[in-house]
């Protein structure tokens, strides 16, 4: 009697181990079927199951990182989007200048041109080079930022002489328009950061006030800090900002209805990255005709 009810639970034990490596056998099976699905590009899938055991946690797992594939899919998608767009306007930027130059020169080639528009057709090269000097050089500090590969320094930077230090590259501007500006806060006003990195900032930042302030107009900055932050704010009482562009003008390219014929639509977009990637905030408010405001913020601690 011992020995048939052995038999008989072996007989069991044999079938149950028989027909659950089966069962594992038909798992597996759809899950490297599924698996092969996920490398050929489909991952509309679902797998997740509410059992217990190794199979069920596998499973989960495997559409964990289906779902951040599929992520990282999409974000590349956009990149390439992105990607294309960016060489699209890159290439537009350089046409213009390019197709003058191409213009002058060959007017410049003609022996009988007199020495007057000689002189002008050079210098509107010269002038020509320089913009797609400025537009190069720019484009390579922004694809180093998005890229990460610059280390922005964590030195003391003392706010009164980063402004100074802003004001220098367009102070000739500044006097033919007869502008007037006005900096006021307290000397010991810093925060951490890189001082040379925030100085191209805002001298960018500047670029643009001067060149919607009209004759005469007036640039203010105003620096203060506490336990939070240090904040600067730029204000002039130029064109203004039209109300549909505000939301756009820190991006790439963009150009504005009130923007100049110069304009790249690029020197805004390089202070935001800037300033963002030193754990700072900018923020623009504006009213068409009587000036815009440009509020930075330098947080002391992440946030």
């Amino acid at each position: 009697m011992s020995a048939l009810f052995i038999f008989i639970t072996a007989v069991l034990l044999i079938g149950t181990s028989i027909l659950f490596t089966r069962w594992r056998y038909k798992e597996i099976e759809k899950l490297s079927s599924y698996l092969r699905k996920i490398s050929s590009g489909d991952f509309s899938l679902d797998v997740r199951d509410n059992h217990e055991g190794e199979l069920s946690i596998l499973k989960n797992d495997i559409y964990k990182v289906t779902l951040m594939l599929s992520e990282q899919g999409v974000n590349l998608q956009q990149d390439k989007i992105q990607l294309t767009d960016a060489i699209s306007d890159i290439s537009h930027q350089l046409k213009t200048p390019l197709t003058s130059m191409v213009v002058m020169a060959d007017l410049l080639s003609d022996a009988k041109l007199n020495e007057t528009k000689r002189t002008e057709f050079t210098k509107n090269i010269r002038i020509q080079l320089e913009r797609i000097d400025w537009l190069v050089s720019s484009l390579l500090k922004l694809s180093k930022i998005d890229a990460g590969t610059i280390q922005f320094k964590q030195d003391t930077v003392v706010v009164k002489d980063m402004i100074r230090k802003s004001i220098e590259p367009i102070s000739i501007p500044i006097d033919i328009k007869q502008q007037t500006v006005e900096i006021k806060g307290h000397d010991t006003v810093s925060f951490y950061g890189d001082f040379n990195w925030t100085v191209e900032a805002m001298v960018n930042i500047l670029k643009n006030c001067v060149e919607h302030t009209q004759e005469g107009g007036v640039i203010s900055l105003t620096f203060s800090e506490n336990t939070l932050f240090t904040e600067i704010v730029i204000k002039d009482d130029g064109t203004g900002i039209l109300k549909e562009d505000i939301p756009y003008i820190f991006k790439r390219f963009y150009k504005g209805k009130n923007a100049g014929e110069e304009s790249i639509g690029i020197g805004l977009a390089m202070a935001y990255s800037i300033i963002t990637s030193q754990n700072g905030d900018i923020q623009v408010e504006s009213v068409e005709g009587k000036g815009t405001q440009f509020r930075i913020k330098f947080y002391k601690h992440t946030i």
